[in-house]
Protein backbone atom coordinates (compact mmCIF):
# COMPACT_ATOMS: atom_id res chain seq x y z
CA UNK A 1 0.00 0.00 0.00
CA UNK A 2 0.99 3.65 0.12
CA UNK A 3 2.66 3.10 3.46
CA UNK A 4 5.73 2.07 1.46
CA UNK A 5 6.45 5.81 1.07
CA UNK A 6 8.41 5.41 -2.14
CA UNK A 7 8.85 8.06 -4.82
CA UNK A 8 11.54 6.27 -6.80
CA UNK A 9 11.38 4.08 -9.85
CA UNK A 10 10.87 0.43 -9.13
CA UNK A 11 11.46 -0.92 -12.60
CA UNK A 12 12.12 0.15 -16.15
CA UNK A 13 11.56 -1.42 -19.54
CA UNK A 14 13.51 -0.51 -22.67
CA UNK A 15 11.78 -0.77 -26.01
CA UNK A 16 13.40 -1.79 -29.27
CA UNK A 17 13.68 1.91 -30.06
CA UNK A 18 15.61 2.58 -26.89
CA UNK A 19 12.92 4.47 -24.97
CA UNK A 20 12.75 3.69 -21.26
CA UNK A 21 9.44 3.36 -19.42
CA UNK A 22 10.27 4.04 -15.77
CA UNK A 23 7.54 2.89 -13.41
CA UNK A 24 7.31 4.97 -10.24
CA UNK A 25 5.62 4.05 -6.97
CA UNK A 26 3.91 7.22 -5.73
CA UNK A 27 4.24 7.98 -2.02
CA UNK A 28 0.50 8.61 -1.62
CA UNK A 29 -2.66 9.41 -3.55
CA UNK A 30 -1.75 13.08 -3.94
CA UNK A 31 1.53 12.12 -5.59
CA UNK A 32 -0.31 9.63 -7.79
CA UNK A 33 -2.53 12.26 -9.43
CA UNK A 34 0.08 15.03 -9.55
CA UNK A 35 1.60 16.03 -12.88
CA UNK A 36 1.91 18.66 -15.57
CA UNK A 37 -0.79 18.69 -18.26
CA UNK A 38 0.02 16.43 -21.20
CA UNK A 39 3.04 14.76 -19.57
CA UNK A 40 2.83 10.96 -19.58
CA UNK A 41 3.80 9.17 -16.37
CA UNK A 42 4.32 5.43 -15.87
CA UNK A 43 3.26 4.22 -12.42
CA UNK A 44 3.03 0.99 -10.47
CA UNK A 45 0.08 1.17 -8.10
CA UNK A 46 -1.11 -0.79 -5.08
CA UNK A 47 -4.39 -2.64 -4.71
CA UNK A 48 -7.17 -0.38 -3.45
CA UNK A 49 -10.64 -1.12 -2.14
CA UNK A 50 -13.29 0.88 -3.99
CA UNK A 51 -17.04 1.36 -3.83
CA UNK A 52 -18.36 0.74 -7.35
CA UNK A 53 -21.55 0.85 -9.39
CA UNK A 54 -22.21 -0.27 -12.98
CA UNK A 55 -23.70 1.62 -15.92
CA UNK A 56 -24.18 1.41 -19.67
CA UNK A 57 -24.82 3.62 -22.65
CA UNK A 58 -23.98 7.29 -23.07
CA UNK A 59 -22.63 9.03 -19.97
CA UNK A 60 -24.23 12.14 -18.59
CA UNK A 61 -26.36 13.59 -15.83
CA UNK A 62 -29.37 11.36 -16.49
CA UNK A 63 -27.24 8.23 -16.16
CA UNK A 64 -25.09 9.40 -13.25
CA UNK A 65 -27.64 11.12 -10.98
CA UNK A 66 -29.50 8.01 -9.75
CA UNK A 67 -26.20 6.26 -8.96
CA UNK A 68 -24.28 9.02 -7.18
CA UNK A 69 -26.08 8.88 -3.80
CA UNK A 70 -24.94 5.30 -3.27
CA UNK A 71 -21.29 6.06 -4.00
CA UNK A 72 -21.03 9.23 -1.95
CA UNK A 73 -23.12 8.00 0.99
CA UNK A 74 -20.82 4.98 1.28
CA UNK A 75 -17.65 7.08 1.02
CA UNK A 76 -18.77 9.80 3.46
CA UNK A 77 -20.24 7.32 5.96
CA UNK A 78 -16.91 5.53 6.00
CA UNK A 79 -14.98 8.77 6.46
CA UNK A 80 -17.06 9.70 9.50
CA UNK A 81 -16.84 6.18 10.93
CA UNK A 82 -13.05 6.10 10.99
CA UNK A 83 -12.89 9.73 12.15
CA UNK A 84 -14.71 8.66 15.31
CA UNK A 85 -11.66 6.60 16.22
CA UNK A 86 -9.25 9.43 15.45
CA UNK A 87 -8.33 8.69 11.84
CA UNK A 88 -8.81 11.68 9.52
CA UNK A 89 -9.07 10.97 5.78
CA UNK A 90 -10.57 12.60 2.71
CA UNK A 91 -13.22 11.34 0.33
CA UNK A 92 -11.46 10.58 -2.93
CA UNK A 93 -12.40 11.84 -6.39
CA UNK A 94 -14.94 10.17 -8.61
CA UNK A 95 -13.38 7.73 -11.07
CA UNK A 96 -14.65 5.81 -14.09
CA UNK A 97 -13.70 2.74 -16.11
CA UNK A 98 -14.87 2.74 -19.73
CA UNK A 99 -15.09 0.06 -22.44
CA UNK A 100 -17.37 -1.16 -25.24
CA UNK A 101 -19.19 -4.44 -25.66
CA UNK A 102 -17.42 -5.10 -28.97
CA UNK A 103 -13.99 -4.66 -27.35
CA UNK A 104 -13.11 -1.84 -29.78
CA UNK A 105 -9.69 -0.31 -29.17
CA UNK A 106 -9.29 2.09 -32.11
CA UNK A 107 -10.43 5.60 -31.29
CA UNK A 108 -12.68 6.15 -34.32
CA UNK A 109 -14.92 3.39 -33.00
CA UNK A 110 -14.76 4.50 -29.40
CA UNK A 111 -15.67 8.12 -30.20
CA UNK A 112 -18.50 7.40 -32.61
CA UNK A 113 -21.80 9.18 -31.95
CA UNK A 114 -23.74 6.00 -31.18
CA UNK A 115 -22.79 4.95 -27.67
CA UNK A 116 -25.20 2.15 -26.92
CA UNK A 117 -22.29 -0.27 -26.75
CA UNK A 118 -20.52 1.69 -24.00
CA UNK A 119 -20.20 0.08 -20.57
CA UNK A 120 -18.78 1.79 -17.51
CA UNK A 121 -18.14 1.57 -13.79
CA UNK A 122 -18.16 4.62 -11.54
CA UNK A 123 -16.23 4.31 -8.30
CA UNK A 124 -14.50 6.01 -5.37
CA UNK A 125 -11.39 4.64 -3.68
CA UNK A 126 -11.79 3.95 0.04
CA UNK A 127 -9.21 4.62 2.77
CA UNK A 128 -6.83 1.82 3.72
CA UNK A 129 -7.52 2.50 7.41
CA UNK A 130 -11.15 1.29 7.22
CA UNK A 131 -11.87 -2.19 8.55
CA UNK A 132 -14.30 -4.73 7.10
CA UNK A 133 -17.08 -4.00 9.60
CA UNK A 134 -16.93 -0.26 8.92
CA UNK A 135 -17.04 -0.86 5.18
CA UNK A 136 -20.03 -3.20 5.49
CA UNK A 137 -21.97 -0.63 7.53
CA UNK A 138 -21.13 2.19 5.10
CA UNK A 139 -22.10 0.07 2.10
CA UNK A 140 -25.47 -0.75 3.66
CA UNK A 141 -26.06 2.98 4.14
CA UNK A 142 -25.17 3.60 0.50
CA UNK A 143 -27.51 0.92 -0.79
CA UNK A 144 -30.34 2.40 1.28
CA UNK A 145 -30.02 5.61 -0.76
CA UNK A 146 -30.59 3.87 -4.10
CA UNK A 147 -33.64 2.64 -5.95
CA UNK A 148 -33.84 -1.18 -6.37
CA UNK A 149 -32.53 -1.23 -9.97
CA UNK A 150 -29.27 0.31 -8.77
CA UNK A 151 -28.86 -0.91 -5.18
CA UNK A 152 -27.85 -4.42 -6.23
CA UNK A 153 -24.99 -3.07 -8.35
CA UNK A 154 -23.39 -1.08 -5.53
CA UNK A 155 -20.49 -3.02 -4.07
CA UNK A 156 -16.99 -2.79 -2.58
CA UNK A 157 -14.24 -4.63 -4.42
CA UNK A 158 -10.44 -4.67 -4.53
CA UNK A 159 -9.10 -2.88 -7.60
CA UNK A 160 -5.67 -4.00 -8.77
CA UNK A 161 -4.32 -1.82 -11.59
CA UNK A 162 -0.65 -2.75 -11.42
CA UNK A 163 1.37 -0.94 -14.09
CA UNK A 164 -0.33 2.03 -15.71
CA UNK A 165 0.36 4.99 -17.97
CA UNK A 166 -1.43 8.27 -17.39
CA UNK A 167 -1.50 11.98 -18.14
CA UNK A 168 -3.38 15.02 -16.92
CA UNK A 169 -5.91 16.43 -19.39
CA UNK A 170 -7.08 20.00 -18.83
CA UNK A 171 -10.22 21.01 -20.68
CA UNK A 172 -13.67 19.72 -21.60
CA UNK A 173 -14.33 15.99 -21.55
CA UNK A 174 -15.31 16.23 -25.22
CA UNK A 175 -11.77 17.37 -26.13
CA UNK A 176 -9.97 14.37 -24.60
CA UNK A 177 -9.13 12.57 -27.84
CA UNK A 178 -5.76 14.28 -28.57
CA UNK A 179 -4.69 13.60 -24.98
CA UNK A 180 -5.68 9.94 -25.28
CA UNK A 181 -3.73 9.70 -28.56
CA UNK A 182 -0.67 11.16 -26.80
CA UNK A 183 -1.04 8.61 -24.01
CA UNK A 184 -1.35 5.67 -26.39
CA UNK A 185 1.63 6.88 -28.43
CA UNK A 186 3.83 7.07 -25.34
CA UNK A 187 2.90 3.51 -24.41
CA UNK A 188 3.79 2.29 -27.91
CA UNK A 189 7.09 4.23 -27.91
CA UNK A 190 8.04 2.44 -24.70
CA UNK A 191 7.56 -0.93 -26.37
CA UNK A 192 4.45 -1.74 -24.33
CA UNK A 193 0.94 -2.78 -25.30
CA UNK A 194 -2.35 -1.51 -23.94
CA UNK A 195 -4.47 -3.99 -22.03
CA UNK A 196 -7.64 -3.39 -20.07
CA UNK A 197 -10.10 -0.55 -19.78
CA UNK A 198 -9.78 3.19 -20.14
CA UNK A 199 -9.69 4.82 -16.71
CA UNK A 200 -10.50 8.43 -15.84
CA UNK A 201 -10.11 10.26 -12.51
CA UNK A 202 -12.19 13.42 -12.26
CA UNK A 203 -10.27 16.04 -10.29
CA UNK A 204 -12.67 18.85 -11.23
CA UNK A 205 -16.38 19.38 -10.69
CA UNK A 206 -18.28 20.06 -13.95
CA UNK A 207 -21.06 21.73 -11.95
CA UNK A 208 -18.76 24.41 -10.52
CA UNK A 209 -15.80 24.63 -12.95
CA UNK A 210 -15.68 26.11 -16.42
CA UNK A 211 -15.23 23.34 -19.03
CA UNK A 212 -11.82 24.68 -20.09
CA UNK A 213 -10.57 24.38 -16.48
CA UNK A 214 -11.66 20.80 -15.80
CA UNK A 215 -8.79 18.51 -14.77
CA UNK A 216 -8.99 14.80 -15.58
CA UNK A 217 -6.41 12.06 -15.20
CA UNK A 218 -6.55 9.80 -18.27
CA UNK A 219 -5.11 6.40 -17.53
CA UNK A 220 -4.64 3.11 -19.29
CA UNK A 221 -5.10 0.71 -16.46
CA UNK A 222 -4.83 -2.96 -15.68
CA UNK A 223 -1.25 -3.98 -16.23
CA UNK A 224 0.65 -2.65 -19.20
CA UNK A 225 2.44 -5.57 -20.73
CA UNK A 226 5.40 -6.12 -23.02
CA UNK A 227 5.24 -6.74 -26.75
Amino acid sequence: MYRLRMQVAKDSRRSAGGVDAVFERPADRDAEVRGAPGVVRFLELPVRRCVMIDGEGAPGEAAFTPRMPGLYTTAWSLRFAIKRRGVVTRVGPLEGLWWTTDEATYLDAIFREERGSWRWILFIALPDEADDAEIATALAAGRAKLQPPFAGSLRVEPFDEGRVAQLLHVGPYASERPSIERLHAAVADAGLRLRGRHHEIYLGNPQTSAPERLRTILRQDRHLCGP
